[in-house]
């Protein structure tokens, strides 16, 4: 027996001693990372904004097994919230439907969720009308024609069901239900994320893309949470990194009671590792833009920015010429030319090996 066949289907429950020092921890974590962003400057501010809200468009998808360009995913995002950005790429269709449907949710929290805008999202999902190479309904809840909604794994004639969705012909009142308490104000925001996932995946009303639009509804809660559209974090980068877990938690959830406790204990563990994750990615930011204000005022070239900037996210290996020379499409006299000025600058300085070996780091690591 699945969840949504219990008697007393959707009166979810949970133990609020379970949760509740976990829910402040949370609110806490969330109200830091904010009141340390709002510190930031503009430009670091949209560029951490950009960059949360790219990851978290790449990782919906990945979770779901799909692949996104994520140059394209960018571009699509700087483009519709007027950021500038200097690589900017075109994005293709489904790459701009995407994050169409990711904005939409995050962007305008505050609006009502109907189920025309749920339509206009599943549209943005699948502009062709295709999942893949299969013609899928689109912009409508699955009809019976589509089958059973199964969840399965295994070899063809062996394969282990997971779980089974509600059949397609109660879909219309499931979805007034769950849209009506979706537009609430009756619990902490928070929670609501965790639980309206659960219920919409469990639900499982399009014949593809739940699991997406399933996560921009959690994201849509947490933004209504802390009453802004800046994203600084990513619940669906965590996810995707503890993916395996998640589908067992899923599984457990969907296949267990009403009382949903263990779910939301584990949402709400994972939802606090996303926001660690933010707070360490914005040390890194600040750590950044200590070391180009260091330097702003030095000459540089487009060569010697590209490489400070790979020192800075992360260099794999020692510096050398040979690799200065390699990663910049310069000659080798050019690269130590460049290498000798950045010393002289005191931005680079050498390690102590010397001979074949020599190596630089940046000064202010």
């Amino acid at each position: 027996m699945y969840i949504h066949q219990r008697e007393g289907w959707p009166e979810f429950r949970w133990d609020n001693a379970v949760l509740v020092s976990l829910l402040a921890e949370i609110r806490h974590k969330q109200g830091r990372l904010l009141g340390r962003m709002e510190g930031l400057g503009f430009k670091l501010r949209e560029e951490a904004k950009l960059n949360t809200l790219s990851r978290d468009v790449v990782k919906s998808s990945a979770i779901e097994g799909e692949d996104l360009d994520a140059e394209q995913v960018r571009s699509s995002i700087a483009r519709r919230l007027g950021i500038k950005y200097a690589d900017a790429v075109v994005a293709s269709r489904h790459v701009d439907g995407v994050v169409e449907m990711m904005l939409d949710a995050t962007q305008r929290y505050a609006d009502p969720l109907t189920k025309k805008r749920l339509f206009g999202w599943h549209a943005s999902l699948f502009p062709t009308g295709y999942s893949g190479v299969q013609k899928i309904t689109v912009a409508k809840w699955r009809t019976p024609k589509s089958g059973k909604m199964r969840v399965v794994s295994g070899a063809i004639g062996r394969e282990r069901v997971h779980f089974e969705a509600p059949t397609a012909e109660v879909l219309n009142d499931e979805m007034t239900t769950f849209l009506a308490w979706f537009g609430t104000d009756n619990m902490d925001q928070v929670l609501k994320s965790g639980v309206a996932h659960l219920w919409f995946v469990t639900i499982h009303p399009f014949q593809d893309g739940n699991g997406r639009i399933g996560r921009a509804l959690a994201d849509m809660a947490l933004a209504r949470a802390e009453n802004t559209p800046d994203r600084f974090y990513s619940m669906s980068t965590q996810i995707e990194a503890e993916r395996r877990d998640y589908y067992l938690q899923l599984e457990a959830a969907q296949r267990g009671g009403l009382d949903i406790t263990k779910w939301l204990k584990w949402y709400l563990e994972c939802l606090g590792r996303a926001l660690d994750s933010a707070q360490a990615e914005l040390e890194a930011t600040l750590s950044k833009a200590r070391i180009w204000e260091h330097i702003k005022s030095s000459p540089i070239n487009d060569r010697q920015r590209a490489i400070i900037n790979r020192l800075i996210d992360g260099f794999e290996g020692k510096l050398t010429s040979v690799k200065y020379a390699k990663i910049t499409k310069c000659s080798h006299d050019t690269a130590l030319r460049d290498i000798k000025a950045l010393i002289d600058q005191g931005i680079l300085m050498q390690e102590e090996a010397g001979g074949r070996s020599t190596s630089y780091r940046l000064v202010m690591e």
